[in-house]
């Protein structure tokens, strides 16, 4: 879409011949008296180049009132600006994410791969966010620190192996980690999501408790449950996950507990996280003007030069 962005400066179009239908002025005081041959030279030429001359006069102002209206093309853009908000996914990769429990496409998958599908969609749609990942088992480590490289950060995920950090589940290490990385940052806005299919095997850190500090230090966490099984329903079940710890956790810390059994479960989990956490890359279109007034200015000034070449010839 093209606009101007000064219309009012296209009323100066008529005044040069507004300059011309006005009657002569009389002459005031002593007129010069000029020889001749010069007062033959200096009267008003007429034919074709006096006409020619005079459309040439005429597109030169028309182009150049048209530049003075500041032309301009309007292009819609995708809002790319960053949203101020830092996101640590902190990802259990203990021995029980190798459950193949979840469907995917038709066929039955590990727990990881299904999170790493639907990880991955979501990661790549935060336009604007900083994002990182935090991976655990008896131990946990920085897959990504914080960063708008988004595709760097779905490579990590989907390169990252169970057993690289054992097999256990030390989700307080894990969250505990994340919440470090996070609050080494100046963000606005600070957000955990923690994924787990187990219960806390470290010992050395309450999870709520660190759920807590990041109540106190102003960061969300959100609880992400996987699996078919959980504590409270059968408490002697091998891979059942800890949904009370789980939470408890995001409770304190103002955030959202999921519940996900199955990759639909996983896909609306990760529908919900953009409507509480809003996604930028959702936000609508940004009008940005291109200027286009050089075009017109750049006709008129070879106007110009083309009529006081043609008048020195």
């Amino acid at each position: 879409m093209i606009e101007l962005a000064l219309p009012l400066a296209l009323l100066a179009l008529p005044l040069p011949l507004l300059a011309r239908l006005l009657p002569p002025r009389a002459a005031q005081g002593q007129v010069l008296t000029l020889p001749d041959g010069i007062a033959a030279a200096a009267r008003p030429a007429h034919g074709p180049a006096a006409w020619r001359g005079l459309v040439l006069a005429a597109l030169a102002w028309a182009c150049l009132c048209l530049a003075a209206a500041q032309p301009q093309r309007i292009d819609m853009v995708t809002d790319r600006s960053a949203s101020g908000r830092d996101i640590v996914i902190a990802l259990d990769m203990s021995g029980s994410m190798e459950t193949p429990d979840f469907a995917l496409d038709g066929e039955t998958v590990t727990r990881l791969a299904a999170v790493k599908r639907v990880a991955t969609s979501f990661i790549r749609a935060r336009q604007g966010d900083r994002i990182g990942l935090v991976i655990f088992a008896d131990a946990a480590y920085v897959a990504a620190p914080l960063t708008h490289d988004l595709p760097a950060v779905a490579r990590a995920l989907d390169e990252a192996q169970i057993g690289l950090t054992g097999r256990s589940t030390a989700i307080a290490e894990g969250l505990g980690l994340a919440l470090k990385r996070s609050l080494a940052e100046a963000a606005p806005s600070k957000v955990i999501v923690l994924l787990s299919d187990g219960r806390d095997s470290s010992g050395r850190l309450d999870p709520v408790q660190v759920g807590q500090l990041a109540a106190e230090k102003g960061v969300r966490i959100h609880t992400i449950a996987l699996g078919p099984e959980d504590l409270e329903t059968r408490p002697g079940a091998r891979d059942a996950v800890d949904l009370a710890t789980l939470r408890d956790i995001a409770r304190t810390s103002g955030g959202q507990t999921f519940r996900v059994r199955t990759t639909d479960d996983l896909t609306a989990m990760a529908e919900e996280l953009d409507r509480l956490e809003p996604n930028p890359s959702t936000r609508p279109p940004v009008a940005v003007p291109r200027p286009l007034w050089v075009w017109p200015g750049a006709a008129g000034l070879v106007l110009v030069l083309a009529l006081g070449l043609g008048r020195r010839a």
